[in-house]
């Protein structure tokens, strides 16, 4: 999906004609979900894993997917990366950073 969108927002601009860039970060692991409100209802996601998610988007570099090593360890397999260093994440230290490129790489 975040490939999907950043080919897609290629195709919009700012009204000045600069190209609009998404920042978006993936982290893998356990969340906690549910639906709070009494009146209005909203489902949300809580836990570590997104705030560190979180932190892969609001730190990354426009128009890249940044994810964590869980991630990349995750799907490494079917997806190309390129290392991005360490980042410091808020609580949890320096953590190893990588770039999504894409569905596959060439050999």
């Amino acid at each position: 999906m975040a490939l999907e969108m950043q080919a897609v927002i290629q195709d919009f601009s700012r009204p000045n004609g600069e190209p609009l860039q998404l920042r978006i970060g993936i982290n893998t692991g356990s969340v906690v979900a549910g639906v709070i409100g009494i009146k209005k209802f909203s489902y949300d996601l809580w836990g570590d894993t997104v705030n560190v998610a979180s932190r892969m988007e609001s730190q990354g570099v426009p128009g890249k997917i940044q994810v964590t090593g869980s991630t990349y360890e995750q799907l490494n397999d079917d997806f190309c990366f390129e290392p991005w260093g360490e980042m410091l994440i808020k609580g949890k230290g320096y953590m190893p950073i990588y770039h999504l490129l894409g569905r596959r790489c060439s050999s």
